[in-house]
């Protein structure tokens, strides 16, 4: 994101919404608890197992993996899209904290022996081949990690890559947990992901949405403390400020953290 691309507004739509985290259980659900943030309690993340997937995939998948799916399906559902229609861009700050930590436990270990599923699982674009493989989908696809950033770089992409094909792309963001000992150094408290379906053009379903590279500025708080320190300690969950606005349905102008390479957002209401 260099300075030269400051002053370019690209422009898109939102036609559908997936949402997984603390509290949240689907879209539906969490957009009534967003129109009024002091209605959200803190509960752990349940990832249920996603039906896209054939049970044998279910068992190998990791919780990252499913989040990724579940919100998938929610997003696209909502947008009344074939799954196997949509280029895809899936961002996270960390990937697959668990299979990371298991694989550097059997390295350590005299014997070596590394899970051929775990190795799998090891690699960042994982979630978009489970998806794509169970979407039978040959569409283009884009993984990506920023640390901190992830958020804004997935948004950004995806957003330039509907601008640029004229067709609809899907939106994947997943953090979850680091197990110890790494969970001390990246405090990561709970599993979040969330998915936007975007199309270039508007309809009567879908929330105009307006980017820019943000200059110099504080980026845009949740409705409460509480859910603003969600936004905080989860990568993903930084896109919290533009779900509470799709979940108000209100015309208004947002920044999204992009750990200094911000988004300037201006979301509108839906026909």
């Amino acid at each position: 994101m260099s300075a030269a691309c400051e002053g370019t507004t690209l422009n898109v739509a939102i036609a559908g919404v997936g949402l997984l985290g603390p509290g949240f259980s689907d879209w539906e659900q969490a957009a009534t608890v967003l129109r009024t943030p002091s209605d959200w309690t803190a509960a752990a993340t349940v990832v249920p197992a996603p039906n896209r997937l054939p049970a044998t995939e279910r068992r190998r998948a990791g919780v990252g993996i499913k989040a990724a799916i579940v919100v998938a399906d929610q997003a696209c559902a909502m947008a009344g899209v074939a799954v196997d229609s949509v280029a895809t861009v899936f961002t996270s700050a960390s990937g697959d904290p668990e299979t990371c930590h298991a694989m550097c436990e059997a390295l350590a270990k005299p014997e070596r022996l590394l899970s051929p599923t775990r190795f799998t699982n090891s690699v960042h674009n994982a979630p978009a081949g489970y998806w794509h493989i169970a979407a039978s989908s040959r569409q283009a696809s884009t993984s990506l990690a920023a640390y901190d950033a992830s958020l804004c770089a997935g948004v950004l992409e995806a957003v330039a890559q509907c601008c640029s094909s004229r067709r609809p792309v899907l939106l994947v963001a997943c953090d979850m947990p680091y197990p110890e000992p790494l969970h001390a150094l990246r405090p990561l408290p709970d599993v979040f992901a969330f998915a936007l379906l975007l199309t270039p053009t508007h309809s009567a379903a879908a929330w105009p949405l307006e980017l820019a590279l943000a200059g110099e500025g504080e980026a845009t708080r949740c409705g409460t403390g509480e859910l603003d320190a969600l936004r905080r300690a989860i990568p993903a969950a930084r896109a919290l400020p533009l779900l509470e606005a799709l979940a108000r349905d209100e015309a208004c102008s947002l920044r999204l953290d992009g750990d200094g390479q911000d988004l300037a957002l201006h979301v509108g209401r839906r026909p």
